[in-house]
């Protein structure tokens, strides 16, 4: 896999929004930043991306997303649940249609709170409450290949729910 790969999906999911008229926020978290590359590898790209940002600290996360302190209480990192919230309060944010958000452990070793290397969840929240998530395990520590394999899914499920599969 490569950033070649990326921004095929991302073209992807760049032609859909600019069919649809629509708009996108993108908050990257283990994935470093290549799934706005994936997107903004593609020609035009400002025509649907609005903006986003990295999101490694707590806070980074507050300066990021805008929430209010304690709203993410009880919410774990890399799990479904908290990359829907994250997806939500970027799209929110940027007054985005869309909001897509990863959150994982890219490894090698143990993520500060106990996620296993090679586990995310990546989700998409958009117009009229239309949502998705899903877990990502690669089962590898392979800190590069998991950063890329996070973004291929995260820019997978966005194309996934655009084309309302």
């Amino acid at each position: 896999m490569s950033l070649h790969d990326l921004a095929v999906m991302g073209a992807r999911a760049g032609a859909l929004l600019v069919a649809r008229g629509e708009s996108l926020a993108v908050v990257d978290g283990a994935t470093g930043g290549l799934i706005s590359a994936g997107l903004l590898a593609m020609p035009g790209a400002s025509a649907f991306y609005r903006g986003g940002g990295i999101i490694y600290t707590l806070k980074g996360r507050r300066i990021v997303l805008g929430h209010e302190p304690g709203s993410l209480r009880g919410l774990t990192s890399a799990t479904q649940d908290y990359a829907l919230a994250q997806a939500a309060l970027i799209r929110t944010r940027y007054d985005a249609d869309w909001g897509l958000a990863e959150t994982g452990a890219a490894g090698p070793g143990r993520h500060p709170l106990g996620v296993a290397s090679g586990t995310s969840a990546v989700a998409v929240v958009g117009p009229n409450g239309l949502q998705a998530a899903i877990g990502v395990d690669t089962g590898s520590e392979d800190r590069l290949e998991n950063m890329q394999a996070f973004a291929l899914a995260a820019l997978g499920l966005l194309v996934e729910t655009l084309s309302g599969r």
